[in-house]
């Protein structure tokens, strides 16, 4: 099902469950109820030609919603009690796993039992009662029926089968198991390494493979401008706006109108800054900072997209199919036109703008003594990036200083508060993860000319401390107000993955307490000690990884990774919709509007918003990732026979893995340390050789020479020098 599907014209935004609803799950519960037509349950609920049509749409949506099921023959069913809808995750390898909403454990599905799901599908399961040794002892399930298709087309690079007239495409999604057949006559000319899109006409089966028709040639694979339009296509990300919302764009003004200041609490006699990136062109966060008597009042004012961008409107169509803006590199698809991300609703300097403002007043001590949520008239005074406030705040010699005299003192402060915020955060046991995130420098042809960890600073960590406060503030607020919500929810790690991270750590001399509940402090004490140690980032990024991952909930279950009870994402509706989705219930309820009818509506969408959210969050982190491997690919391919220096990262019983100061990381083959037989001990994440008796422990230091890349593998092959 289209997630915006929510909005069609049949459902209608207020629509009220049909009268014929619960007539229908009492008839399907009755023990004597055998599957019935469309006509036959039209005539045992006596429902008349007039309410025909209601009746049909109702059928449809509940099959839509998977509520009931419509058999082979067109009979509809109630679910049966053993089966569950969720989002199917395949692997590589052909297994995967089915997330249900509301369980906290995935669901193993076997090879044999993935029908002919492809990965994001929607699926409906059945619940085996046994549970699989081969899965970490997860819940079995099979796959019983494709609900709906996330993946209509692929794509990938094109290889001609030698001699023969029919190809493959080998899917650049590597979540995807098996090659593509393209039949004779259906390549569109494509030629060996060209990256095509084809239209899937077959999913396949246990017995054949997918088969699928070329529809476009985007380019060669060793062509740097194919990459990110490449990876794009894979992960079916929109790169251009429909025409109504095109048509829309043309009723929204270039500048705030005077009508719309009324009724707005005025911020424009406040100082006034943004702290962004250099490159930074959608500003949705402005700060004002004043100080009397101990007591700090931090505003955080946030662009008011929903001013603009109304329910249900193309725009907002439009954004909840997108989800997210999309940073690729050195390109980024934005979640809303330019006119608004770029224009009417960014914080640009020294231009009225409309915002939702969050001004909280904080002690000394880091507590939060009021808050108040308005909507809010600001004036940027200045558009200052980190790299400016940072120098300013360590006194560097080439910091502006005398350029930006007068807000010097009011960044002082700032870095004060940031300070107070984060000490009170770690105290009751947040977890802060000082990983280097990998920066990419590419010339005017797209091709990368230097890869190495894009750096923090104080001005960075400060605007990450505020925008955390208001989060926090504004989902209590509205925890406690018992309206429907979207929140940030972060579960606790599975006593799996805790003692699996145990056993990494006992490794390394450092004890994790793993009995009874765990708490973020255990994780807090551990990165405390490997501060400072040459396998820091490695055990870092291994910790992160045993944590649950994040995603959007309408129930508060609150942030493990922060440790906190509530928390939302409201800092940014720029360029993500779970930001603009709360943004507008918020305004909703400071102007009395959150009638009975409004919260059945938002009862009814939210789940399925914020599920969707999160799978569009998962699309935008993939593929962020997937053009950086190719960009390190491309990059590396200008270095064969070079000889680095690493750290070993990781092992798999065919490859060590090792990792270089750039952040790039490539792998040595097993197979290739031909002067001797390793086995890997997975217990003690290490590698041991037969002959030489050599251990290859994880955070070694080596030295590695490259020795191949392959773009359409996704591989950086080394060998140890």
């Amino acid at each position: 099902m289209n997630i915006c599907d929510i909005y069609n014209e049949d459902e209608g935004l207020s629509a009220e469950k049909s009268k014929y609803e619960d007539e229908i799950f009492a008839l399907m519960e009755d023990k004597s109820y055998t599957p019935l037509k469309y006509k036959e349950l039209c005539e045992s609920l006596g429902v008349p030609e007039e309410d025909k049509k209601e009746f049909f749409d109702l059928l449809i949506r509940l099959e839509r919603e998977v509520r009931l099921i419509k058999t082979k023959n067109n009979k509809y069913m109630p679910l049966p009690k053993n089966m569950l809808v969720g989002t199917f995750m395949s692997t590589r390898k052909g297994f995967g796993f089915v997330r249900v909403d509301g369980y906290e454990d995935d669901f193993f599905v076997s090879i044999r039992d993935t029908l002919d799901a492809f990965d994001g599908d929607r699926v409906l399961i059945s619940v085996k009662n046994t549970k699989s040794h081969s899965s970490s002892h997860k819940s079995e399930a099979r796959i019983e029926r494709i609900v709906s298709r996330l993946t209509t087309s692929i794509m990938g690079v094109y290889e001609k089968a030698p001699g023969k007239k029919y190809g493959f495409v080998i899917p650049r999604n590597r979540k995807i198991s098996s090659d593509i057949y393209i039949p004779a006559g259906e390549s569109a000319g494509a030629v060996d390494g060209n990256i095509v899109i084809a239209d899937i006409t077959s999913y396949g089966d246990s017995r054949k493979s997918p088969t699928a028709t070329v529809t476009e040639i985007i380019g060669h694979i060793d062509d740097p401008s194919s990459d990110i339009l490449q990876v794009v296509r894979a992960f079916g990300i929109p790169d251009e706006f429909p025409e109504d919302v095109e048509q829309q764009l043309e009723t929204i003004p270039e500048e705030v109108d005077e009508a719309d200041k009324v009724g707005r609490e005025d911020f424009r006699g406040l100082l006034t800054v943004t702290i962004d990136g250099e490159d930074a062109k959608d500003l949705d966060d402005a700060i004002t900072l004043e100080y009397k008597d101990g007591i700090y009042t931090l505003g955080v004012h946030i662009a008011d997209v929903s001013h603009y961008v109304k329910e249900a409107s193309p725009l907002d169509k439009e954004a909840l199919r997108r989800g997210t803006s999309n940073y690729l590199v050195d390109s980024v698809i934005p979640m809303l036109p330019h006119k608004l991300s770029n224009g009417i609703c960014s914080l640009n300097h020294d231009t009225d703008r409309l915002t939702l403002s969050c001004v909280m007043d904080i002690d000394k001590d880091g507590r939060l003594l009021s808050h108040r949520i308005v909507e809010g008239l600001i004036n940027v005074n200045e558009r200052m990036n980190y790299t400016d406030v940072a120098a300013i705040l360590e006194n560097s010699p080439d910091a502006p200083v005398e350029r930006y005299k007068y807000l010097v003192p009011m960044f002082v402060r700032m870095q004060e508060l940031s300070g107070i915020i984060r000490a009170a955060r770690e105290k009751r046991g947040s977890v802060d993860f000082d990983l280097a995130e990998t920066k990419i420098i590419v010339d005017e042809n797209h091709k990368p000319v230097d890869i190495k960890p894009y750096e923090r600073n104080c001005a960075t960590g400060i605007i990450e401390d505020f925008m955390l406060m208001a989060n926090e503030t504004v989902a209590e607020e509205f925890f406690w107000s018992n309206v429907p919500f979207e929140y940030r929810v972060h579960e606790a790690p599975t006593e799996e993955k805790v003692e699996s991270l145990r056993m990494f750590l006992k490794n390394f001399g450092i004890y994790f307490r793993t009995k009874g509940e765990i708490h973020p402090k255990e994780y807090q004490r551990a990165l405390r000690e490997i501060k400072g140690e040459p396998y820091e980032a490695l055990v870092s990024r291994l910790i992160l990884r045993s944590m649950q991952q994040a995603r959007y909930s309408t129930i508060c279950s609150g942030h493990f990774g922060l440790a906190c009870k509530y928390y939302c994402h409201f800092t940014s509706p720029i360029r993500r919709y779970p930001d603009l989705q709360i943004h507008r219930i918020i305004k909703e309820h400071l102007h009395g509007e959150l009638t009975d009818k409004r919260i059945s509506h938002y009862d009814r969408i939210l789940p399925r918003v914020a599920e969707d959210n999160s799978r569009k969050e998962r699309r935008s982190v993939d593929a962020e990732r997937e053009v950086v491997k190719l960009k390190e690919i491309e990059y590396m391919s200008e270095h064969i026979g070079e000889i680095f220096d690493g750290i070993i990262s990781g092992f798999t019983a065919q490859t060590v893995f090792v990792e270089l100061p750039s952040t790039i990381e490539g792998g040595v083959r097993v197979d290739s340390m031909y002067d001797d037989f390793y086995t890997y001990n997975e217990e003690k994440y290490e590698m041991t050789g037969r002959n030489y008796h050599r251990v290859l422990k994880l955070g070694d230091s080596c030295r590695v020479k490259l020795v191949s890349t392959d773009k359409t593998e996704g591989l950086i092959e080394f060998e140890f020098v």
